[in-house]
């Protein structure tokens, strides 16, 4: 019987060892778990119970986890190189409904109830089987569902709405903390941001529990106070950027429109607010 030392011990050395496999092993085990992988994450699992309770022998407990570790690591190099070895291992994905006509024979081959398949689609916010042009089981047992083109969502490109691309937003404070590297890639400098910040009540980086800035430049951020004081309105910076919005618009405006007439409408009225902010501009610095 082991003391009560000698589980703690072991326990310690269990998880380090533990922390290890799993850092070998990679993401993949949680990401897209086969049905390998999740024997191998309970046998592990196990191995490593039953060694803090000292049911098993150290060396036999050390030995089997990296037996386990090599094999997953061999299956997943397998898969990576053969497609066969894929198909075996991890199967084919199967469709369940097809044209808004559910399958039987492949929703029993995948022993999924109609029960089951019902709340796979509500979770995708579907509730007719008839909205559905193909659903998917795939070899990870979540559902991928394509519905009918008419009861789609439109998007700007349906409209053949120009709009402006915008990319993958960047943490640029984290508690207090500037991240230097994410603003310098971001291609903004710490005295922009902090002037942004600033426009949003706070007064200095160790206000802002969090802040984001996306491919325009626009800039969210969370502070510690729930109600940060507002800074004081500048009326002059107010004219100028409804000034750049109205141009903004005109040149949208611009570019939607089929008539050449209303497009050289547009770009003119654009163009003479432009030339109104240039001259403008030096009356308009607070």
């Amino acid at each position: 019987m082991p003391t009560t030392h000698e589980v703690l011990y072991q326990s310690v050395i269990a998880f380090i060892v533990l922390f290890v496999v799993a850092r070998v092993l990679g993401k993949r085990q949680v990401a897209q778990l086969s049905f390998f992988d999740y024997i191998v994450g309970i046998t592990i699992g196990n191995i490593a119970a039953s060694w803090s309770l000292d049911q098993v022998k150290t060396r036999h407990a050390v030995v089997s986890l990296l037996l386990w570790c090599g094999l997953s690591l061999l299956i997943a190099l397998l898969q990576r190189k053969s497609y066969r070895a894929r198909v075996f291992l991890d199967g084919r994905p199967t469709v369940v409904i097809q044209r808004g006509k559910i399958l039987e024979r492949n929703l029993k081959a995948c022993n999924l109830s109609i029960e089951e398949l019902m709340q796979m689609l509500r979770e995708k916010d579907v509730f007719k089987v008839s909205d559905v042009e193909y659903a998917i089981l795939e070899m990870n047992g979540k559902l991928s569902v394509m519905k009918k083109s008419e009861v789609q969502p439109l998007t700007p490109k349906d409209t053949g709405t120009a709009i402006t691309p915008e990319h993958e937003p960047r943490l640029v404070i984290i508690d207090g903390h500037v991240m230097e590297r994410s603003l310098r890639d971001a291609g903004f400098t710490r005295e922009w941001l902090l002037e942004e910040v600033r426009k949003l009540g706070a007064q200095d980086f160790r206000d802002v529990f969090l802040a984001q800035v996306d491919s325009n430049g626009r800039v969210y951020a969370d502070l510690y106070q729930d109600h940060p004081p507002r800074p004081e309105p500048k009326p002059k910076a107010m004219v100028a950027a409804n000034l750049k919005k109205i141009q903004a618009d005109l040149e949208m405006f611009a570019m939607e429109t089929r008539n050449e007439e209303a497009k050289q409408t547009y770009t003119q009225m654009a163009q003479q607010v432009k030339a109104l902010l240039d001259r403008a501009a030096p009356h308009l610095k607070d």
